[in-house]
């Protein structure tokens, strides 16, 4: 009886997931979505999260995203602050493995005077010009998203920038990987502000000990 129940499963297509979920195989060519995974073990999903979430490991102890316009906005600003951190990530190993100087010492010129400088190339802006320059820059961008009404556009705003040809992939497995190359890139500069605060020295110099 037991083999028979067995064979049964097995003829049925039924799959065992990463946590343990049988899920039967869809043969009608739709696409099941399913949450990345628990970050704790054994505990239960927050049912306020759904599961089609990029990057949703059910991480939200205090239930701030319990409120739906909070939760669309902490998701926002998360993607936001990831493609910050990836890009400041980029730069600081960037700048100093070519040789440029380092993260650290960068802005200093602002502080003991000087003139900036971009991979070696001497910026004839003073710190008053570049502050206003950034300023308006970052404005307008946060206008122009911030008036799209469609949340989901808010974030992936798509358009004809891509040289790549990405969108024409899976976008919900790109939409995983930003995240979770971005929550590491957030991690990874929170180090190089540690690191260097309590041994002074730059990421580089740290790796090659």
């Amino acid at each position: 009886m037991a083999l028979a129940a067995r064979s049964v499963s097995a003829k049925a297509g039924a799959t065992r997931g990463f946590l343990g979920t049988r899920v039967a195989k869809v043969q009608n060519g739709s696409r099941v979505v399913m949450r990345a995974g628990n970050w704790l073990p054994g505990s239960d999903a927050p049912a306020w999260l759904p599961d089609d979430l990029p990057g949703n490991y059910g991480f939200d102890p205090l239930g701030l995203a319990k409120d739906p316009a909070s939760r669309q906005r902490f998701t926002e600003s998360e993607v936001i602050h990831c493609r910050w951190a990836m890009l400041g990530a980029a730069g600081v190993l960037g700048v100093e493995a070519l040789g440029f100087g380092n993260w650290y010492d960068a802005p200093m010129w602002a502080i003991n005077g000087g003139a900036p400088t971009w991979f070696g190339i001497s910026v004839p802006f003073d710190l008053n010009t570049l502050l206003a320059v950034e300023f308006v820059a970052m404005a307008a961008a946060e206008s122009r998203r911030g008036d799209e009404a469609d949340a989901t556009k808010r974030i992936y705003p798509g358009g004809a920038f891509d040289p790549l040809n990405f969108a024409k992939g899976d976008i919900e497995s790109l939409k995983l990987k930003e995240i979770k190359n971005g929550r590491l890139a957030m991690l990874a500069c929170l180090g190089f502000v540690a690191q260097h605060a309590a041994t002074g020295k730059t990421p580089l110099q740290a790796l090659g000990e």
